[in-house]
Order: structure tokens, then C-alpha cells, then sequence
């Protein structure tokens, strides 16, 4: 979702910089610094924004510099009732100490920053420089997108490598599984003689059927089918054309989910690595989706 994108330009009157950003979010969040005298562009920008982009923190600003013949100068008045009071404080409070106060010239007084601003001349004078932003919109928006295109090819190749790596661990993982299976008889069948040696009442059916369900409960076939089905969907994300990105962070839980209940169930050394080696590529994955639209 990181992208930016920037352009500027003049048209003897006004000269402008466009500079579009963003970064990772969970939503669409989108911020417009541009100026309020220019009717009706923000909105244009919203809208256009929020047809291209589908999530991340999105901010454009647009600055524009004026030449002093294209606007007038405007008294402010509430930046007049401010100074002047200003002024007023000041002068009390330099008479309560005995210092001598001189006559403030309205010259003076106008010079005071915010008492007078530019303004423009007309509404009908801005419609040439709008018209001016507004054709350029659809190049800024385009060198955006290509800049999130470059970086979402080279996160998707990223997420690929991690998704082999996780299909790797998970066909070591199968491939435990019969060693894992004659360790769990053995250890089982230990584990009766050890009940029935220091239990005299006990029903030898009944253990065997307990230690029949121990072994049930354990068995990871499950965890390992849905990390196969996960590692289908996930690669199947990333050849999408539309925005995967919550899809991708749901599967992400997912993931981890299957690997920590393999890791509970393991009950075997070389499976319980595998495991936890499951665990580290799949936080490796979810910091990664987090950028991806």
C-alpha cells in the first residue's frame, strides 16, 4: 500500500507542486491539504482517490504560489480585533511599569501579521488554474499507482518465497508423520505396561481404549490438510487482480492458528521444530500482508 507520487508546474500566473503519499492502513483514510478557495477540488480528489485506491493512508497536498497581481489585499477583521488587543495589553501594561508609549500608526497596525491577507479576486478568476489541476489529476494518479504496482510485485514475490517456505515445512512435517506414529505406539504401549504393572485393579480394555483416545486426540492429519488447503488459497490471493488484502490477513490467522495447534498436539521433538519453524515464517507473512491492498 506505500506509493507517492509528485509534479509541479506554472501557468505564468500560479505555479503549483502536487505530492501524493501512502501508507499502510487497515481501512481507506484519506487526507486533502489543498486550498479552500479552490471550489469543488476537493471533492474531485476524493472521489478520484477513492476509485483508484482501496486501503492505506492516503494524503495529497497541493501548494500554490500566486504572483502579487493575481489576488488583492483584504482586511481580516477578526485578525484587526486580535491585534489591537494585543496592542492594548501592551500599551497598559508598559504605562503600569512608567514606560513611555508611543502613537501606533495604522501603517503599523496593517503590517501586523494576520490583519491583512490576499485573497483572490474572484471565484471566475481561479476556474483557468482549476480546470489546469484537474487535467493534471489523471497523470499524478497514474505515477501513484505505478509506484504501488513496483512495490506490490516485489512484496508479492516476497510473500511467494515465504509461502514455499511454509509448503516446504509442511511436507517435512507429513513426512514425520509415520516415524511419529511407531513412537507414539511404543510409547503407549510403555505407557500400559507401566499402568498395569503398579495398578492391580486395573482393566487392561479400559487403559488400552484411554490411551486409544490420547493418541486420536493427537493426531495433526487435520492441521496438516488445512495448512495444504491455506497454502493453496494463499498463492491463489496473489495472482488476483482485485484488492486481497483483508482476505490475505484473515488467512494469515488462519495459518498460525493450524501451526500452533500442531506445535500443542507434536508430542515429538523433530515435529515440534517443525512447528515452530511454521510459527517464525508465518509472523514473517503477516507483517508483510499488512502492505498489500
Amino acid at each position: 500500500m506505500t506509493g507517492f507520487a509528485s509534479t509541479s508546474n506554472d501557468d505564468g500566473d500560479y505555479s503549483w507542486s502536487w505530492d501524493l503519499r501512502s501508507v499502510n492502513a487497515r481501512g481507506l483514510d484519506i487526507k486533502i491539504r489543498v486550498p479552500d478557495w479552490l471550489d469543488g477540488l476537493e471533492d474531485t480528489l476524493r472521489k478520484i482517490l477513492k476509485a483508484s485506491v482501496a486501503r492505506g493512508n492516503v494524503t495529497i497536498n497541493l501548494k500554490i504560489n500566486r504572483r502579487d497581481d493575481t489576488g488583492v489585499l483584504a482586511l481580516n477583521p477578526e485578525g484587526l480585533v486580535l491585534a489591537l488587543g494585543q496592542l492594548t495589553t501592551i500599551a497598559a501594561e508598559a504605562e503600569a511599569r512608567g514606560l513611555p508609549v508611543a502613537t501606533v500608526q495604522p501603517t503599523e497596525i496593517a503590517a501586523m501579521r494576520g490583519v491583512l491577507e490576499q485573497r483572490a479576486l474572484g471565484a471566475e478568476d481561479t476556474a483557468p488554474l482549476l480546470a489546469a489541476l484537474k487535467a493534471e489529476l489523471p497523470g499524478l494518479i497514474d505515477q501513484f499507482l505505478a509506484s504501488r504496482a513496483q512495490e506490490g510485485a516485489a512484496l508479492t514475490q516476497v510473500l511467494s518465497d515465504q509461502i514455499d517456505e511454509v509448503a516446504r515445512l509442511v511436507t517435512a512435517a507429513e513426512a514425520l508423520l509415520d516415524a511419529r506414529k511407531g513412537a507414539q505406539i511404543a510409547g503407549l504401549r510403555d505407557a500400559l505396561a507401566r499402568v498395569m504393572d503398579n495398578t492391580e485393579a486395573a482393566d487392561a480394555d479400559r487403559v488400552a481404549q484411554e490411551l486409544a483416545m490420547i493418541a486420536v486426540k493427537t493426531d495433526v492429519r487435520e492441521e496438516i490438510d488445512r495448512l495444504k488447503a491455506h497454502i493453496d488459497a494463499a498463492r491463489g490471493h496473489l495472482t488476483a487482480d482485485h484488492p486481497v488484502g483483508r482476505k490475505l490477513g484473515f488467512l494469515m490467522q488462519e495459518f498460525n492458528r493450524e501451526a500452533n495447534t500442531l506445535c500443542s498436539k507434536a508430542q515429538f521433538k523433530d515435529l515440534t521444530a517443525i512447528g515452530l519453524d511454521l510459527k517464525h515464517v508465518i509472523d514473517q507473512m503477516r507483517e508483510q500482508v499488512q502492505n498489500v491492498e
